[in-house]
């Protein structure tokens, strides 16, 4: 075991170990389905001769969501400590021409706009590293809001709003939504797209796949038992997978409709900012298409609503707010 893990560093982490493992299964997997299908249906195999497009199409698939799965494994969710460095040093960057030092730097982030002035007494540009993003992350939050409301304690990072500490990863996450075994990585703002797409292509499989072993077994049910027993056995953990699959897609289509993350959903009364406002009111959604914009094409750092706000968005719809598209 000790020269395995001196070959193969990613071993000794246990956290490591169990996600290769996790990845390892789930190819395995896939494989055996893939195999089992193309080795005991004749039928498929004359039918790929004769029409190649049907089973390039599925084995595209196939590999597509293979691919989606590995990428989102190794995808950074969104921590926080590298986006406050790339906005720290952006920030030094303009500070050093001539111009920025006479003008005011704006940096806009959704409706948080941060504006620092480079004649400001008692700072300097060698000083000023935390100053940008402490600036930022004070912006997203009320007035009197202290620092240490919104300072990791597990590893000293100045959290904006949605964000929260990962203790699998040791990381704060922004737009936190869960860590993901299976993944071994977190799902936050950098991949949640992603994590839905996937959720899609899987689902997508595991229904052509089921329908490719029922035609299989109506064709062919009475001829070879013992291949048949495999595949029910087979379509059996198939169909327990995709009701799984079916429940947590329409769950995360339930919170990108809704701006919402599944941390914040199960753990609201946990979350300071979010235990006052009432269980049906979405604090953070600008309507359902403009959710749909934020979480697929552009992110925002999203300040916390004010109490007007909040009270805007707890009033009910009426029939002129569905005309003229106030949901949306």
């Amino acid at each position: 075991m000790n020269l395995c893990f001196r070959s193969l560093p990613c071993l000794s982490d246990p956290v490591q170990r169990s996600s290769t493992c996790m990845k390892l299964v789930l190819l395995l997997t896939h494989l055996i389905y893939a195999g089992v299908l193309f080795l005991f249906d004749g039928d498929l195999v004359v039918k790929t001769k004769k029409e190649p497009w049907f089973t390039a199409l599925y084995l595209l698939l196939f590999v597509v969501t293979l691919v989606q799965y590995y990428a989102i494994s190794i995808t950074n969710p969104g921590y926080v400590v590298d986006v406050m460095k790339n906005f720290n040093k952006r920030n030094v960057v303009r500070t050093k021409t001539p111009e920025s030092l006479n003008q005011q730097a704006s940096s806009k982030n959704g409706s948080a706009v941060i504006s620092i002035e480079g004649s400001q007494p008692g700072r300097s540009v060698a000083g000023s590293n935390a100053t940008y993003w402490s600036k930022l992350v004070a912006e997203l939050y009320p007035p009197g809001s202290t620092v240490r409301t919104w300072t990791c304690t597990y590893c000293n990072v100045e959290q904006p709003p949605r964000a929260k500490h990962c203790h699998d990863c040791d990381k704060c996450v922004l737009q936190f939504d869960h860590h993901c075994v299976w993944l071994g990585n977190c799902i936050g703002q950098g991949n949640h797209c992603q994590f839905w797409w996937y959720l899609c292509e899987e689902t997508a499989v595991c229904i052509w796949t089921g329908f490719l072993y029922l035609s299989h077994l109506m064709a062919h049910i009475t001829m070879v038992w013992w291949q048949d027993a495999i595949m029910i056995l087979l379509l059996i953990a198939l169909s327990i997978s995709l009701s799984f699959l079916l429940l947590l897609l329409i769950f995360h289509s339930y919170l990108i409709l809704t701006n919402q993350t599944t941390y914040e959903l199960v753990r609201r009364r946990r979350i300071t900012y979010l235990r006052e406002i009432p269980e049906r009111v979405h604090p953070f959604s600008k309507g359902v298409c403009r959710n749909i914009y934020s979480f697929c094409c552009s992110y925002r750092f999203e300040p916390i609503p004010t109490p007007q706000e909040i009270e805007e968005k707890s009033m009910q719809y009426t029939c002129s707010d569905v005309a003229t598209c106030r949901c949306c």
